[in-house]
């Protein structure tokens, strides 16, 4: 027999459906995703911390799940909203349902919701504190207090809970099915080029694109000193993505300032963010954020828009940078700062996840531009 769930917001509204994946209370912050597909990548993205978060596809769960796809060691979200869970899968790839996964994985989901209308109500009041439930103990009234008790995410270190707890090697590449062009032609034999990158929360398909590149890449904790990092003799380091508020990092934001100018420096989502707050700007919350495959950036430079994947609920303020920092990408939908670049040392960032590349542009090039960095500091 079918449990029901519900969804309470801390507007007052509760909706009701029904329960898959594992039955529990799980609060957090509610987010619509505009992905049609990518479901598994979204669920194992370690930036969705602390979020429940609504697709606005239609259907979800019909590819399954697989072995190849996941971004991280686990699912990371607190719980995920959907209008219909396919009942079939049909991947051939596919080595388990959605709803089994999610069960074994202790993550509470719900379906029969109507989506459009959710995401209508965060499109207009922005993002909402919300708790999911399949308790039937508690009253619509004490779910909707529950939701207005958390405390949110704004000022908190969600950071800590998602990086890795000791450093590690990475050296294995994307798939050779994935790989649809070469962008950068260095003079620097494979894996002659070392990379430190910081786990914020950073994704495995960010790790195959280095290694795709040629180069070796050593993972760090978010706590990792710029001495110690320094003392891995990088050719550059990468700053991850990872969920939260970015304000709440001071200690990841000194970090990188130690490191500006000592080597190059690469940041992503996350890392974008902490990289405008160590050039001396700050950063500030979006609406209701920017999550899902098909945000349309512009790069300045050259006119060109990219297709690009995001999550993210704040963005650097372009207003606070000092005058040698460029912004480089801006979004097409609302403006805000999506790139930008020291324009005396080597360092650059983008907001989005090039990586991901779910458009028609690949955003592959990106990479590259860092690889050259760290290519002439290399030579």
């Amino acid at each position: 027999m079918d449990k029901t769930a519900r969804l309470a917001l801390a507007d007052g509204s509760v909706w009701r459906g029904t329960a898959f994946g594992t039955g529990s209370a799980q609060v957090g912050e509610v987010v619509f995703n505009t992905s049609l597909t990518g479901y598994q990548e979204i669920l194992t993205d370690p930036s969705y911390a602390g979020q429940l978060v609504v697709m606005t596809a239609p259907q979800i769960g019909n590819t399954g799940i697989n072995d190849e796809d996941d971004e991280a060691r686990q699912i990371f979200l607190s719980g995920l909203i959907v209008r219909e869970l396919s009942p079939v899968v049909s991947n051939w790839r596919a080595t388990r349902s959605l709803s089994d996964w999610l069960e074994a994985q202790g993550v509470i989901g719900i379906s029969g919701i109507d989506t459009r209308a959710l995401t209508r109500r965060l499109r207009d009041g922005g993002s909402l504190k919300g708790v999911l439930s399949t308790e039937n103990g508690l009253s619509d009234d004490d779910l909707v207090a529950q939701a207005r008790g958390w405390n949110g995410l704004d000022g908190i270190d969600m950071v800590r809970a998602v990086s890795c707890k000791s450093p590690y090697h990475w050296n294995n590449p994307t798939n050779s099915d994935w790989e649809f062009r070469q962008w950068a032609k260095l003079e620097v034999p494979a894996g002659r080029l070392h990379v430190v990158a910081y786990d914020f929360g950073i994704k495995h398909n960010i790790l195959r694109r280095f290694a795709a590149y040629g180069c070796h890449v050593t993972v760090v904790p978010a706590t990792t000193s710029a001495e110690d990092v320094l003392a891995l003799r990088p050719d550059g380091v990468f700053l991850s993505n990872g969920p939260g508020d970015p304000s709440a990092l001071p200690y990841t934001v000194q970090t990188t300032r130690d490191l500006l100018g000592r080597v190059p420096i690469f940041g992503i989502c996350l890392g974008h963010q902490i990289l405008g707050q160590a050039f001396g700007g700050k950063t500030y919350r979006l609406k209701f954020g920017h999550h899902g495959g098909n945000q349309p950036v512009k790069y300045l430079p050259t006119g060109r828009v990219e297709i690009s994947a995001h999550n993210h609920n704040y963005a650097v303020d372009p207003a606070t940078l000092p005058p040698e920092v460029e912004v480089t990408h801006i979004n097409l939908n609302d403006g805000c700062c999506e790139g930008m670049r020291h324009v005396s040392l080597p360092a650059l960032s983008i907001q989005y996840h090039p990586e991901a590349a779910p458009g028609p542009h690949d955003c592959d090039p990106l990479f590259a531009e860092f690889m050259k960095m760290m290519a002439v500091a290399y030579a």
